[in-house]
């Protein structure tokens, strides 16, 4: 058995091959191009890698293009962490060296002696690789558009009350475009106080609203003109140079993420596991696609539904030690997942009548807070999740909870 080991880089990597006694076989130092990849695998095939026994590899980090080419065919790529690789090379020296060629040797020799307990990379399908970086790009695209608008908002606090308070009752407000629109027209509360009618609904037009634009146009203004705190003029101007900075960024990060959005509804519907993914409650196509992008569709990625609940951070963590014991939640996990995870289960909690049951019951029953009550039951639903991708089944609200199914068919 021939193991392999990356130690991977910008420009170049380093490959180390060894034998089961942990014998050195080869190194090379490839760059990172056609060239280099065509020198990796040539130098595979040397060692007796082939299309039905490939050699697994073992590299740090589960993207870019070096992945990519390994991981055609049935060879398995593992992903070490760089901390856990950093603790085996504490078991072959004391003296604390490092170097890129004798990290490819650390890893080469995590697969010689402990392969059966690290992960492949799962063989998931080209179009589930594909739906996950979309996901993945149009969540990225959400959070930074929500730091902007935070960070544009705190601006505005500090001398532009009266817009905060005229974008309050619009859902979105700072994200909205009658927002920007309002706010380059006019960037200070000084000039905001003059603007006409006229002008506050040529704004809301340009923006792209058609109904009730007088009244809306009446609001503003009257905000506009009341009696607000004034920044001194020399400082407020400066303050609106700074806003139209930030809006700037905002109006791009908003547009990312809106056409990510668009790209995720065209690629998520063409997956064979979108019907069944769609069929649980709180599921629409981002979340939906978002759970398939952290999940996969390699069937075999998890033995048992226990591990993608842990993977994804829902089931709790026992900590013992002689007489002491603790059961808390999981802090390691994949931290994308777990976040889709709240969403999820706050969105089942209105749409089904057994998943708000269940809430309830963890929450009066068990005593346990909000947070602790939503990741309940997102934990008890992405095991759902699991059993039904695993036997091709639609979600059945009957079968999913049957003890408030019963009371219904009690009261009925």
């Amino acid at each position: 058995m021939i193991y392999c080991g990356i130690d991977w880089a910008e420009r170049t990597h380093d490959v180390a091959l060894v034998d089961d006694s942990g014998q050195l076989l080869a190194k090379r130092h490839i760059t990172d191009d056609a060239v280099g990849y065509k020198v990796l695998l040539d130098l595979l095939a040397e060692y007796g890698d082939t299309e039905e026994n490939p050699i697994p590899v073992a590299i740090g980090t589960s993207r870019g293009l070096v992945v990519a080419v390994l991981r055609t065919g049935k060879r398995q790529v593992f992903a070490i962490n760089p901390m856990a690789a950093a603790r085996y090379r504490d078991r072959h020296s004391v003296s604390r060296k490092k170097s890129d060629p004798g990290d490819a040797l650390v890893l080469a020799n995590v697969l010689r002696t402990d392969m059966h307990a690290h992960r492949p990379l799962p063989q998931d399908s080209d179009l589930a690789r594909a739906v996950c970086v979309l996901a993945r790009a149009q969540q990225d695209a959400t959070w930074n558009r929500q730091q902007i608008s935070n960070q544009l908002r705190s601006l505005l606090r500090e001398y532009y009350p009266s817009a905060l308070a005229d974008f309050e009752p619009w859902k979105n407000g700072l994200c909205r475009r009658e927002a920007h629109e309002l706010l380059k027209t006019a960037p200070t509360p000084t000039r905001a106080a003059r603007l006409t009618r006229t002008q506050l609904q040529a704004a809301l037009k340009r923006a792209g609203r058609q109904r009730g634009i007088e009244a809306e146009a009446d609001r503003l203004r009257e905000i506009f003109r009341a009696d607000w705190a004034h920044q001194p003029s020399l400082v407020e101007d400066a303050l609106g140079q700074q806003m139209l900075a930030l809006l700037v960024q905002l109006e791009a990060a908003c547009t990312a993420a809106d056409n990510l959005a668009e790209a995720v509804e065209e690629t998520f519907p063409q997956h064979p596991d979108v019907e069944i993914i769609l069929s649980f409650p709180g599921l629409g196509i981002q979340l939906g696609a978002r759970v398939l992008a952290e999940t996969g569709d390699d069937r075999n990625r998890f033995a048992a539904a226990r591990g993608l609940k842990a993977y994804a951070g829902a089931s709790p963590i026992t900590r013992a030690s002689g007489k002491k014991s603790s059961v808390t939640r999981r802090w390691v996990k994949n931290d994308r997942l777990n976040h889709v995870g709240y969403l999820w289960a706050f969105s089942a909690i209105t749409a089904s009548p057994g998943a708000k049951a269940h809430y309830r019951r963890r929450r009066d029953g068990h005593g346990d807070w909000h947070a602790a009550a939503q990741r309940n039951l997102f934990n008890r639903m992405l095991g759902q999740l699991y059993h039904c991708l695993q036997h091709g089944q639609l979600f059945d609200e009957a079968i999913a909870f049957p003890a408030a199914a019963s009371a219904d068919v009690v009261v009925a």
